[in-house]
């Protein structure tokens, strides 16, 4: 479709207005017919604005008169139009051409490739592993199998369910949903043991299937066995089962950091320089010099495709680095706002590493200083 609308525009199109009480009938007769019309806007119900080629004019005309609806021409789009009204400059004329036809070269070609990820999941060097698969900027549609990119993509990741690759126009979306880790199965038949997943103070232990090894109120050991696979009987003797049971245990988690009361910052002072570049598929001229007015500062780069439909992108991008200054800044903390960063520090990594924060029991944390460090501890 996207290659239709751009071979009218290079022989040619008018915008018109299609105006009467049949334009359903209109636009299904035309459809009928294979009269390609697009950017069709109702207006009040009887009026209808749309572009249609040239060749196909005059039948749609027809179409129209037998409908009793009135046509009217809008604008006049396209190559012949521009030839007609440029006709005396031939330098505009002739780069117009070679314009048109690199456009037209260059829509055979992906210039463009989008990524979509269901539920925005993280997908880790998804990107390199579709560019080794054979989709790449650059290369011709007509050298892409997107099925054999896909199965290739399939072959090498355990961590995708599903992924499909559209071509459209110069852009090729690829879409992937992140496929859910399978639980590990454990046959129940089998001899284990239920071990401590960290080091804490039993609180419960329940033996469904196998032995208790530990008590209430015994310390134990990350990796002690909890819940031994071991059942002995007056008949049957010694039987090796799989353990079955739960226990809970208080875990303390314990974090120690240090902080200084002077430290040494870098913050913006809001002067911003903006450099300029052209990138052209692989090739970049840059319209600045490389250094950098400013001693200290952030680099950021933009990249901004040039496309003239929403999926025709063309292989030129403008390139924009935003130099932002930074400055060295002295911090210094009072003994409160130390402890308080210190502490409220701790106690997030603390919190990231425990599962369950709606059974944490209490919280204690204290600091001391040494010379001009500040040594925060916490305990959850």
């Amino acid at each position: 479709m996207l290659i239709k609308i751009l071979l009218k525009y290079i022989l040619g199109y008018v915008k018109i207005t299609v105006e009467g009480y049949y334009i359903e009938r209109f636009i299904n007769i035309c459809t009928t017919n294979k009269i390609l019309i697009w950017n069709l806007k109702r207006e009040k119900g009887v009026k209808l604005h749309l572009n249609i080629g040239i060749q196909d004019f005059y039948r749609a005309v027809k179409v129209a008169k037998k409908l009793k609806c009135k046509v009217k021409i809008e604008k006049k789009r396209g190559i012949p139009f521009l030839i007609n009204k440029y006709r005396k400059r031939k330098i505009f004329l002739i780069s117009l051409i070679i314009i048109i036809m690199s456009l037209y070269i260059s829509s055979n070609f992906v210039w463009n490739i989008d990524i979509h990820i269901e539920e925005n999941a993280q997908m880790e060097n998804l990107e390199q592993d579709i560019k080794e698969a054979g989709l790449e900027i650059g290369k011709s549609k007509s050298k892409i199998n997107t099925q054999e990119i896909v199965n290739k993509i399939r072959l090498k990741r355990k961590d995708v369910s599903w992924i499909g690759i559209s071509l459209k126009g110069t852009n090729a979306i690829v879409k992937a949903v992140k496929a859910k880790e399978a639980p590990e199965i454990i046959d129940e038949k089998d001899y284990c043991n239920i071990v401590a997943k960290k080091s804490g103070t039993i609180t419960q232990i329940i033996a469904q299937n196998g032995t208790a090894q530990v008590k209430i109120g015994d310390q134990v050991q990350e990796g002690q066995i909890l819940i031994q696979g071991i059942m002995e009987g007056k008949y049957t003797g010694i039987r090796y089962v799989h353990s079955l049971g739960e226990a809970k245990a208080i875990v303390q988690y314990t974090k120690t950091g240090q902080y200084p009361l002077k430290e040494e910052q870098k913050i913006k002072t809001g002067n911003k320089e903006n450099k300029y570049g052209i990138k052209i598929n692989n090739f970049q001229i840059n319209f600045y010099k490389t250094l950098s007015k400013f001693k200290i500062y952030d680099t950021i780069e933009e990249e901004k495709k040039f496309k003239i439909f929403s999926n025709l992108y063309l292989p030129i991008s403008v390139i924009k680095l935003t130099n932002e200054e930074l400055e060295n800044f002295s911090k210094e903390y009072t003994i409160e706002e130390i402890t308080e960063k210190g502490t409220k520090q701790l106690e997030e990594e603390i919190e990231a590493e425990i599962e369950e924060k709606e059974n944490i029991l209490r919280k204690k944390c204290n600091s001391n200083r040494n010379g001009t460090i500040y040594r925060n501890n916490c305990d959850i």
